[in-house]
């Protein structure tokens, strides 16, 4: 056993309808009068879920869509909460969501204007820069974010200075075992089996790059992608030895995260709903979603949730894990710290 990373997306940190694809359709739910909005909850069930000694997560990967329009207070109000849990950069690690995409508007002008437009980035000074690559050393484990969001538009590219970047990190260490994570899906089964359609993933001609340079680096086994709202492994484009997973929604059925269990002599991956009694409440009222559909899309095969890949990751230093009554003591006082 080397380490535990937990992988998960699409929070909408501040939406207030859950469900919606264009305004008003399909019907979407709303939180029952009286209870926590349904983001703040599912975000706190998810923060104290992966701290719980049963999963033991060092690492919580958060790939894209954290707010739900990046506004300054969405963007402010999440970073405060995810700064309890953990640093950013060595226990939480993100990118950038098509929702957290700079805006033009009175409501986004306190942000960081970008060069030559109207658009205003809230979301970036609290994270992480627009269409930039950031790679982290995890001792040993290489984990790769790539920011895949177009400045207006739901779908997906990468400039080429970040392509660049890429190629770059890749060609240095091509062996060493890599994780890439961004939120746009890049295969082509992925764009033709989405509700979204072809245009809804990242670019044809990005992802054929994409699959080129994955295709030199034997260390990238797993590229983890949220956007879709659903579970889901699809198939390379290319012959290339790589996962490319898609995680359901932490903010709606089935309301979870997958934990990624890496072991010197492969990975397991497996599917967990968070346990709160209230974000199970939630997550039953959105299964109506999607004309009643939303489970039969979302929540996918028994074999998309949880499998096991052969790999050799030996190369990755584990860390010491901590005896079943340590780990809950730990846990006890970082939930003790976090309420404070």
């Amino acid at each position: 056993m080397l380490r535990t990373i937990a992988l998960a997306n699409d929070l909408h940190f501040g939406e207030e309808v859950s469900g919606e694809i264009v305004p008003a359709l399909p019907t979407g739910v709303r939180q029952e009068p009286g209870m926590a909005p349904y983001p703040a909850l599912m975000l706190e069930a998810l923060l104290s879920d992966v701290r719980e000694p049963d999963r033991d997560v060092d690492h919580l990967v958060l790939a894209g869509d954290l707010t739900n329009r990046g506004t300054p207070t969405e963007s402010r109000d999440l970073r405060r909460r995810l700064d309890k849990w953990g640093e950013l950069g060595r226990d939480v690690l993100v990118c950038r969501g098509n929702h957290d995409r700079p805006r033009v508007g009175a409501v986004w002008q306190s942000g960081l204007r970008l060069q030559g437009t109207g658009h205003h980035d809230c979301w970036g000074p609290q994270f992480l820069p627009r269409q930039r690559l950031f790679s982290y050393d995890l001792d040993g484990l290489r984990v790769i974010a790539l920011d895949t969001t177009d400045l207006d538009g739901s779908g997906g590219r990468i400039d080429a200075e970040q392509i660049a970047r890429l190629r770059g990190v890749l060609r240095d260490e091509p062996d060493q075992p890599t994780l890439v994570f961004g939120h746009h899906p890049v295969t082509r089964e992925s764009g033709m089996t989405n509700l979204g359609g072809p245009g809804f993933v990242l670019n044809r001609h990005d992802a054929a790059t994409v699959h080129q340079l994955y295709a030199r680096s034997p260390g990238v086994f797993l590229h983890h992608s949220g956007h879709t709202h659903r579970n889901r492994r699809t198939r390379p484009d290319a012959a290339v030895p790589v996962e490319f997973l898609e995680v359901a929604s932490i903010k709606e059925y089935p309301a979870g995260y997958s934990l990624l269990r890496l072991y010197e002599g492969g990975y397991m991956v497996t599917f967990h709903t968070t346990r709160t009694a209230a974000a199970r409440r939630w997550s039953a009222r959105t299964r109506a979603q999607l004309f009643g559909l939303q489970s039969r899309y979302s929540l996918g095969s028994l074999a998309d949730r949880n499998h096991v890949v052969r790999r050799d990751l030996s190369g990755i230093t584990p860390i010491p894990r901590l005896s079943t009554a340590a780990a809950g003591r730990r846990h006890r006082e970082l939930r003790s710290a976090a309420q404070r």
